[in-house]
């Protein structure tokens, strides 16, 4: 991706969500992605997510892997993000930042 923000992240297997997402066969779920690219916008530039224009979650993440996640400014409060595992993307969307 261009130039923006870019972050690491893991979630470990201890995280509450994990045990009924799935029992057995935990992956971590698109929502705690999602808080993760919220968190990531407010690093980057102090803007709390607005709302999700659009999301796909193209292949897992396993708790304890690690992944990266990247933002790029698009047009206007419109942010792309993208998280990626070993290159493999995991996840990609649009999001709006809101003040």
């Amino acid at each position: 991706m261009n130039a923006g923000f870019k972050q690491t992240l893991r979630v470990g297997a201890e995280h509450p969500a994990l045990p009924g997402h799935f029992p057995g066969a935990p992956l971590v779920p698109g929502v705690l992605l999602l808080e993760q690219v919220a968190l990531a916008l407010r690093a980057w530039r102090g803007q709390r997510l607005g709302r999700v224009l659009d999301a796909k979650f193209t292949a897992p993440l396993l708790p304890d892997e690690t992944a990266q996640l990247h933002l790029t400014a698009m047009d206007g409060s419109r942010i792309r993000f993208e998280i990626r595992r070993d290159g493999m993307l995991l996840a990609r969307g649009l999001v709006e930042g809101a003040t």
